[in-house]
């Protein structure tokens, strides 16, 4: 047979929020330590009203990592007007070349990825 117990709504109410409160608090930390660790950062909110605005994302990130499409093709290996073609829209990249400028900008592939 189970054990029972019975509280007032108010004090189940609470307990939730605490508990709420606390499953929050955890996942702060973790953030936190994500950032500490240098495997997070922080994007400023000018880049971030770019990316929002529907701006080419390779373009936004190339340009705030402070680099010019040849330094970008230099430092990747990927052709220069393949680039521009991808900035432009013209052209989405191969997940082989994608992966190629994600690295050198140090983001995630799906984060130049137009949407």
């Amino acid at each position: 047979m189970s054990e029972t117990v019975t509280i007032p709504k108010v004090e189940y109410e609470r307990l939730c929020a605490i508990e709420e409160d606390f499953a929050d608090m955890m996942a702060a930390q973790l953030v936190e330590a994500r950032i500490a660790s240098g495997v997070e950062e922080f994007v400023p909110a000018h880049v971030a009203d770019r990316l929002i605005d529907r701006e080419s994302p390779l373009r936004v990130w190339r340009e705030y990592r402070g680099l010019s499409q040849s330094a970008l093709a230099r430092a990747s290996g990927v052709n220069r007007v393949q680039i521009v073609e991808i900035e432009t829209g013209r052209n989405s990249g191969s997940v082989y070349t994608l992966r190629k400028l994600a690295d050198v900008l140090e983001v995630a592939v799906d984060d130049i990825i137009p949407t």
